[in-house]
Parts: structure tokens; C-alpha cells; sequence
């Protein structure tokens, strides 16, 4: 399957959380289905979020471009 054409997971339902340790895309909302190896983590304003493959590719400049000249 295109990664492209996934499509967001549904919202949980009442009572229907995340297993403590998933990690949740901040963007899409996607949960982890294990190690989220693949996945962005960005620092802002002294919190993690963390951003599933998908929603770092197709935001990659962005990204990119709040790096400092340092890291390119």
C-alpha cells in the first residue's frame, strides 16, 4: 500500500486509549504499531512531539529548514 493513500486512523473512542508506551503522531494522529524507529522527534518549547514517517516526509523542508547552518 502507498503510504500516500493511507489514510488517518480513526479518533478513539471513549475509554479507547493508546497503550502507554505507543507514541501518537502530533500531526495525523497516528499510533505506533511498536518501535516508532522511523518517526521524527522534534524539541519545541521544551516538549517532545513526535511526527510518524509519513507526516516528516511530506513536511521534510519545513523541517529541514528550522536547522541550524551547523547540521547542513
Amino acid at each position: 500500500m502507498n503510504d500516500r493513500n493511507r489514510t488517518t486512523p480513526p479518533a478513539p473512542r471513549d475509554g479507547d486509549e493508546p497503550p502507554s508506551d505507543a507514541v501518537v503522531c502530533a500531526r495525523c494522529g497516528a499510533v505506533s504499531d511498536g518501535p516508532a524507529t522511523a518517526w521524527t522527534c522534534s524539541l519545541e518549547n521544551g516538549s517532545r512531539h513526535y511526527f510518524c514517517d509519513t507526516c516528516a516526509r511530506d513536511n521534510l523542508r519545513a523541517i529541514e529548514s528550522r536547522l541550524g547552518s551547523a547540521w547542513w
